[in-house]
Parts: structure tokens; C-alpha cells; sequence
């Protein structure tokens, strides 16, 4: 088995798991599981809804003749009218993306790819048109789509950060963005105001490791950077500790305060907590039940 491949069935047993968990722990309904978002009527679609009598004004290519014979009454054959939404998906591929503290965890590109994909998954079943805001891959509703959407993510982590593009979202689609939003944070600003011109919604998650939310670091300590060009080796790593978490909740609350003036959603996630439960929520928040 292929690279692609391991990393597309591992996202598509997360995804494959969700119906049930949003059953147990959100009870949801029904309409919520199928992905129709609560819009189910009659119209230009391709599953069958329902049959009715034949009434004025009904074309005759709409009648079921099959259903028809059965009896006395000529029935029309119903579609149900499927609003497809469009999903754009961005999954940052900055190289800071490769770090993980323990080999027992995944780095967090590793975890930022699979909840990129499940998302992906569970949106294609719900009937809507999933791409990537990145990598020339935009929204498609097709069988093929989730196999592109593996082929696209399982790429190794570049060196250099990859700004969402907008330009491929059609306007008022939702989008899902995952990254450690360690990178300057005017990036991330420029391509959320280009969404919310759009008409945009969308999911923030902050995918860290838990050594960078604990900072655990005594004694003597060599940080350097994932590129190898940068190092800071310090004799009491734990004079460091205060200053440093007092910046990573600046700038959790900078992303915060970003998502909310434009209506987004965000969240952060710990490589070492549930992928599932990391699902679960962006589609509650994509399907507009997080409040």
C-alpha cells in the first residue's frame, strides 16, 4: 500500500466514524447526518424524494410510468433538490508544520492532513463540492474528488508558507483552514478579508503540539528552528517559559478576535487529543450548529 493510499484510509475511518459520534454526543438530526442542511424539497436533483398524483401542470416526462401501472392513479416521480455547497480546504504546508515533541505523536502536518481529508470525505458524502484553496485542486462534486483530494494533501510539507487562494472559492462557499498560524500574522489577515469580500464563511483550527501549548523545557536547552538555520541555546529554559506563553495567547487571541469580525469560527487542537473530536467540531462549525 501506497503512501497515498495509508493516509487516505486512515482519513477515511475518521470520517466513516462520524455520523455516530455526532449521534451520541450531539443528537443531531437526521437531516443534519445526510448533509442536506434541513432544504429538502422538491426540484432539479438526482435522488428520488417522492411520489405524487398527477396534477395540472406536471410534464409528462415527469411521470413514473412503472409506479403508474400499479393502479388507477398516474403518479409523478419527485426529485429532491440538492443545494450544493462549495468547501474550499487549505492545509498550510510550512515546513514549522513537520514538528512533533514524541515519536509516540504525529507531527502536526500529519494531523493539520488527515483532519483535512476526513472534513473533505464527509463533505463529498453530504453531496457538496469539496477542492483546495491551494494546489489547483478547486471544488468538484465527483467520485474522483477524494482521491485528488489525497493524491494533493499526502505531498511532503514545502519550505515555505502557502497562502490560501481565494480566487478558487466560488463566493458565499465555506472554508475550512488549518495550520499552527505560527507564520506573520498580516498573511492569515490579507486572506480572511479577501474571503469575507466574498462572502465567505469559515472554520480557523490551530493544529499545535502539545510541548508548544505546556512548554515543559528546563534546565539547559538548544531550541532551533525546522530549517536548521536558526538556534537559541540557553542555560534555564524555564526563565523562558512565562514570556513565551504570554505570546502564543496573544496570538491565539489575535486569531480569535480575526475569525470573529468576520464571522469564522476557531478553534485550537492538540496532536496529542482526539482527531474525532477534532472532526466533530469542524463540521458542527462548517454546518453553522457551533455557536
Amino acid at each position: 500500500m501506497n503512501t497515498v493510499d495509508t493516509f487516505e484510509l486512515e482519513a477515511e475511518k475518521r470520517a466513516a466514524n462520524l455520523p455516530d459520534l455526532l449521534v451520541s454526543a450531539e443528537n443531531l438530526a437526521s437531516t443534519v447526518l445526510s448533509g442536506v442542511h434541513g432544504r429538502r424539497r422538491a426540484g432539479q436533483g438526482d435522488d428520488f424524494w417522492q411520489y405524487r398524483p398527477l396534477a395540472t401542470g406536471d410534464a409528462l416526462r415527469d411521470i413514473d410510468w412503472r409506479r403508474s401501472a400499479r393502479g388507477d392513479q398516474t403518479y409523478i416521480r419527485q426529485r429532491e433538490l440538492q443545494l450544493a455547497q462549495s468547501v474550499g480546504i487549505w492545509v498550510d504546508s510550512s515546513a514549522t508544520l513537520r514538528f512533533a515533541s514524541q515519536k509516540s505523536l504525529p507531527t502536526k502536518a500529519q494531523r493539520a492532513r488527515v483532519l483535512g481529508l476526513a472534513v473533505g470525505i464527509v463533505m463529498l458524502r453530504s453531496g457538496e463540492r469539496v477542492g483546495l484553496a491551494h494546489k489547483s485542486l478547486p471544488p468538484r462534486r465527483s467520485p474522483l474528488q477524494r482521491h485528488a483530494l489525497a493524491q494533493a494533501l499526502a505531498l511532503d510539507v514545502d519550505l515555505e508558507f502557502e497562502m490560501p487562494d481565494i480566487k478558487v472559492l466560488p463566493a458565499y462557499s465555506r472554508a475550512v483552514f488549518l495550520s499552527d498560524f505560527l507564520a506573520p500574522i498580516d498573511i492569515l489577515q490579507s486572506a480572511i478579508g479577501d474571503a469575507a469580500n466574498k462572502g465567505i464563511k469559515g472554520v480557523l483550527m490551530q493544529v499545535l503540539d502539545p510541548a508548544e501549548e505546556d512548554f515543559p523545557f528546563r534546565g539547559r536547552t538548544i531550541f532551533q528552528s525546522v530549517f536548521g538555520s536558526m538556534k537559541h541555546e540557553t542555560q534555564k529554559a524555564s526563565d523562558l517559559r512565562d514570556r513565551y506563553l504570554d505570546r502564543l495567547a496573544e496570538r491565539r487571541d489575535a486569531l480569535s478576535q480575526l475569525a470573529r469580525q468576520v464571522g469564522w469560527h476557531f478553534v485550537q487542537h492538540r496532536t496529542d487529543n482526539s482527531a474525532l473530536s477534532a472532526l466533530l467540531w469542524m463540521y458542527q462549525a462548517i454546518e453553522g450548529h457551533k455557536r
